[in-house]
C-alpha cells in the first residue's frame, strides 16, 4: 500500500525527510519558500488564536489528493505519524477536529487554498512534530466523500546568508519569467497582483460582488482585479490562470458547486471579452461551499464566502 515519495526542487537539495505516501496519492500542489517562517501550532484553538512557535528556514508546502475512498483520516495519519517518529520527530502536538478546535482552528492555521486542499471541519486531524529543535513539520489529513486530502508544511533549517538570496518560487519554476515590476509602463495595480500571485500562488478577486444564490458581475470595466490579472498574463505568457469560484452554505453542495463554477465561468468570460485575455490561458472551476474563509453562521461570513480565487500555474 506504500510507496515511496520524493519531491526535490530546482532550487535545493531533496528534504531532510521525504514521507512515503499510501498508494495512489496524487502531488496537487508544491511550493518551496527558501527562505520564510511558519507557525506551527502547539495545541487547540483557545480565545481568540491557536498557540503556535515559529520556524525560520526553508519552507516546503505541498498537499496531496486520494481518491477511492472513503478513508479514515486517522487510517491516512497513523503511518505518516509512525514514520516521523522512526525518523526522529518529536510529536508536539495531535488533534481531531472539535478536539482542534473545529472551525476556529480551521482558519487560526495556514492551509492552502482550495482546489488543492479541502477541509471537512467535522472529519479532519492535525499533527504538528519537531526534530532537533529547529525542524518542524506539519500534517494535516481530510476526507470528504470518496475523497481525502493531505497537507504537509515542513520547515528545513537554513543559514542566515540564505535570506533574501532566492525569492519564493512557484513549483515548477518556469525560467525566464519576468516579473510585472520589471517592464516599462507595469501599473501599481499590475504589480500588487503579480506580486500576490508569485509570492503566494494564489489571490482573493475582493472587488467582486456575488449575491446568494447569482452569478451576476457589474458593467465591464468595474473590476480592477481583472485588469490587474489580465495585466500579469500578458506580462507573463509561460503562465495561466485558473479561476476557483465559492459559495456560502445557503443551499445543497451539488447545486453549490454548479453555482460556484458558473461565477468562475463568468469572471472568466469577462477577462476574454472585456480584457483580451486567450481563453486557453484561463480556466474556471467550483468548490461550492467546501472552502469557507469565514464562518456561515453568519450574513458577514457567508458574503465573504461568496468569492472567486484566482491560481496561477505553469502553462500546460
Amino acid at each position: 500500500m506504500i510507496r515511496a515519495v520524493a519531491l526535490c526542487t530546482l532550487l535545493t537539495a531533496c528534504p531532510a525527510v521525504a514521507l512515503e505516501l499510501p498508494q495512489g496519492a496524487r502531488l496537487l500542489s508544491e511550493r518551496v519558500s527558501p527562505f520564510d517562517s511558519y507557525a506551527l501550532p502547539r495545541a487547540a484553538f483557545v480565545g481568540d488564536g491557536v498557540p503556535a512557535q515559529i520556524f525560520e528556514g526553508q519552507v516546503e508546502r505541498r498537499t496531496w489528493r486520494m481518491e477511492g475512498g472513503p478513508f479514515a483520516p486517522l487510517q491516512l495519519l497513523a503511518p505518516l505519524r509512525d514514520q516521523l517518529a522512526a525518523r526522529g520527530y518529536e510529536i508536539l502536538f495531535e488533534c481531531r477536529a472539535q478536539g482542534c478546535g473545529g472551525f476556529d482552528f480551521r482558519f487560526g492555521t495556514e492551509i492552502a487554498p482550495a482546489p488543492h486542499m479541502h477541509v471537512d471541519i467535522g472529519n479532519f486531524r492535525f499533527l504538528s512534530a519537531i526534530r532537533k529543535g529547529d525542524e518542524a513539520l506539519s500534517l494535516l489529513v481530510s476526507s470528504t466523500g470518496r475523497s481525502s486530502y493531505i497537507q504537509e508544511i515542513h520547515v528545513v533549517p537554513v543559514a542566515p546568508a540564505a535570506e533574501g538570496a532566492v525569492q519564493d518560487a512557484l513549483q515548477p519554476p518556469v525560467a525566464g519569467l519576468v516579473p510585472d515590476e520589471a517592464l516599462p509602463g507595469a501599473s501599481a495595480l499590475g504589480n500588487a497582483v503579480s506580486d500576490a500571485l508569485l509570492s503566494r500562488g494564489h489571490i482573493l478577486l475582493g472587488d467582486l460582488d456575488f449575491g446568494t444564490g447569482a452569478n451576476a458581475l457589474g458593467p465591464p470595466g468595474s473590476y480592477d482585479t481583472l485588469a490587474g490579472i489580465a495585466a500579469f498574463l500578458a506580462a507573463n505568457p509561460s503562465y495561466r490562470i485558473v479561476l476557483v469560484g465559492h459559495t456560502d452554505s445557503v443551499g445543497g453542495l451539488a447545486a453549490n458547486i454548479t453555482l460556484s463554477k458558473r461565477r468562475a465561468e463568468t469572471v472568466r468570460d469577462r477577462l476574454v471579452s472585456a480584457y483580451a485575455v486567450a481563453p486557453d490561458r484561463v480556466e474556471a472551476e467550483g468548490v461550492g461551499y467546501l472552502g469557507p474563509i469565514a464562518s456561515n453562521l453568519t450574513a458577514e461570513g457567508r458574503e465573504k464566502n461568496r468569492r472567486v480565487e484566482a491560481m496561477v500555474l505553469p502553462l500546460k
